[in-house]
């Protein structure tokens, strides 16, 4: 693709600021750039409470039909959903561009996932910020944290579907991961705007997502409202081990949508620790807590890194170490999506503890299977492009911390 048609599908916005259409309940604030800003912090958060949005509230999706299965109707049994893996032995960007292309095109296009104007909203993994640092010799996209050339790759074919505007959005721990691993350009050249979820920005407080009925540990969370304002939402992960989750994929990732202020039990705690409980509580809470996630904020369309990524944990510590299984992985259904990418990494993606990658935790792709939200046995999903057993990676589990 030439630069000159790249030029034409993205051209440079002069200006930064959101579109009046994005915000137009949002009483005169302008804003531009990177939402960066700081949070009051609460010791534990309270009992969530919609904040009055001005002049009139965010209006909330129903969050426990986007992630369902095909409705079953007399007499006909519900088509398989189709998981698509693709190979890519580096971050080249025409290579990347060319193989997300593909994932597309074996999943059936974007046309049911994208409709002419939405706006989109990108979900990547930047976890721990610049509080860790990558091993010698790499950076944190080769290793932990997605690469941008798979951001940029899909925002371009969103894009060329019909997407009037693309948000990149992160719960960043610190200003510096934008610009630092590549987000900052990459967003310049797709016209997107960068969030930076631990802030309101540009609204004047946060809302309450609820979970619904079905919910385990929390029933609403926190959310910047741009995450109910766009039209369709999707998880770009990283594929990685977890010493909590056993695997952080597409469903894991939304764990980053949670601003830190209002989820740790410290003001001086500069990750989540909430959401882990006190104790051993993290072994059952973290599962299923990534459901409640998953149902407040459903996923549209899950893509997974797994060009270069890590085994063994989820940043530099521990059991950590750096891989290049050199796979991508995508799906509409972010169960199933998971699933396979849990089996390309030799795991059993129907797996209980204490068996790995899920040593010491709940395996929430058989809490999300049990809830309807979609299967995680292979058997029952369509894999296109490359088999699972041609792709399979060996992946040792998070065994220490």
């Amino acid at each position: 693709m030439t630069d000159e048609h790249n030029n034409q599908l993205h051209k440079k916005s002069k200006s930064r600021q959101l579109s009046r259409r994005d915000f137009l309940r949002l009483a005169g604030i302008s804003v531009s750039g990177v939402f960066i800003g700081s949070c009051t912090s609460k010791t534990t958060p309270p009992s969530p409470t919609a904040p009055s949005l001005s002049p009139s509230p965010v209006v909330l999706p129903t969050p426990t039909t986007v992630l369902s299965e095909p409705t079953t109707v007399t007499g006909v049994t519900p088509s398989k959903p189709i998981v698509a893996i693709a190979r890519a032995k580096n971050y080249e960007r025409n290579l990347i561009l060319q193989q997300v292309q593909a994932l597309v095109e074996e999943l059936g296009g974007l046309g049911d996932v994208v409709s002419q104007g939405d706006r989109v909203a990108i979900k990547v993994n930047l976890t721990s910020g610049h509080n860790f640092q990558p091993p010698a010799g790499l950076t944190a996209t080769e290793t932990y944290a997605t690469h941008p050339e798979v951001v940029r790759a899909l925002g371009q074919l969103l894009l060329e579907s019909g997407a009037s505007k693309l948000y990149i959005v992160e719960a960043v721990y610190d200003q510096q991961s934008y610009p630092d691993w590549g987000y900052t350009a990459i967003a310049k050249e797709l016209d997107a705007t960068l969030i930076d979820l631990n802030t309101s920005d540009p609204y004047p407080d946060f809302i309450t997502a609820p979970v619904g009925e079905k919910h385990f540990i929390y029933d609403s969370f926190y959310f910047n409202p741009i995450l109910m304002e766009v039209d369709k939402f999707v998880s770009v992960g990283k594929m990685k081990c977890h010493y909590n989750a056993g695997v952080t994929l597409a469903m894991k990732n939304l764990i980053g949508l949670l601003p830190v202020s209002k989820y740790r039990q410290s003001p001086d705690h500069w990750w989540r620790s909430n959401l882990h409980g006190s104790g051993n509580e993290a072994a059952t809470r973290i599962p299923r807590i990534i459901l409640d996630l998953n149902r407040a904020r459903p996923i549209h369309f899950a893509l997974i890194d797994g060009v270069m990524c890590a085994e063994g944990g989820e940043v530099p510590r521990g059991t950590f170490k750096p891989v290049s299984p050199g796979v991508l992985v995508a799906g509409k259904n972010p169960v199933a999506t998971d699933a396979v990418a849990t089996a390309v990494m030799s795991f059993d993606p129907t797996a209980n503890p204490p068996t790995p990658p899920f040593i010491r935790t709940d395996n929430y792709l058989n809490l999300a299977s049990e809830q309807g939200l979609g299967t995680n046995r292979p058997g029952d999903i369509e894999v296109a492009g490359n088999p699972i057993d041609d792709v399979k990676f060996k992946f040792n589990p998070s065994w220490e911390m």
